[in-house]
């Protein structure tokens, strides 16, 4: 479908195709070019994450942003598993991931490789998610909680800083699977540029 772009003040117009892109015109790397592509230095931990199709689609987004890994803790529960497979689209079999009983076992192990973590959460001295300054050079994590609960208060102790979403709403709460995709993204946005 061909689209006209209207410029105000004098009249001109300017044709647009906005032709959907098919699958081959998308360039997606194969799993085995995703797996040796150059990751942005980002783990996602997943703290507790009770909803498979939660889990589905932070696997998704995480291989959209090329992600290095995810961690899933406590009674995340890791692939296979159908439901994770229905938004995971196959991303569980692309994005590197490992399992650990205790988030703050999975923090330690993070720090001891030279990870900053934030946990995203709504706490004292957060940092606003559009003040977020990061360094190419570093590795970092971000910790994402449960559904009903957030980030336990222990994991956020050990982490080095929180991170909050701006929201100016009634609710003050994104579903986790959101609040991944925009985090992600800003993440991708900063370590990602030339």
């Amino acid at each position: 479908m061909q689209n006209y772009i209207f410029y105000s003040k004098f009249v001109s117009y300017k044709l647009v195709n906005m032709k959907k892109l098919s699958i081959l015109e998308m360039n997606r790397l194969t799993p085995e070019e995703f797996k040796n592509y150059e990751k942005i230095s980002l783990t996602v931990v997943l703290d507790n994450i009770r909803s498979l199709h939660n889990v589905g689609s932070v696997y998704r987004t995480s291989d959209a942003f090329i992600i290095e890994k995810i961690i899933l803790c406590g009674l995340t529960c890791p692939p296979p598993n159908p439901e994770i497979h229905k938004t995971a689209l196959g991303a569980e079999l692309t994005v590197d991931w490992s399992y650990m009983q205790n988030t703050i076992d999975a923090i330690q192990e993070l720090k001891q490789n030279g990870y900053y973590i934030y946990a995203v959460e709504q706490a004292h001295q957060s940092i606003s998610l559009s003040d977020l300054k990061l360094d190419k050079n570093k590795k970092y994590a971000v910790v994402l909680g449960n559904e009903v609960k957030g980030v336990q208060q222990s994991v956020v102790d050990a982490c080095d800083a929180c991170l909050e979403i701006p929201q100016l709403g009634t609710k003050h709460s994104l579903n986790v699977s959101v609040a991944t995709g925009i985090v992600l993204w800003s993440f991708f946005d900063q370590l990602k540029k030339n």
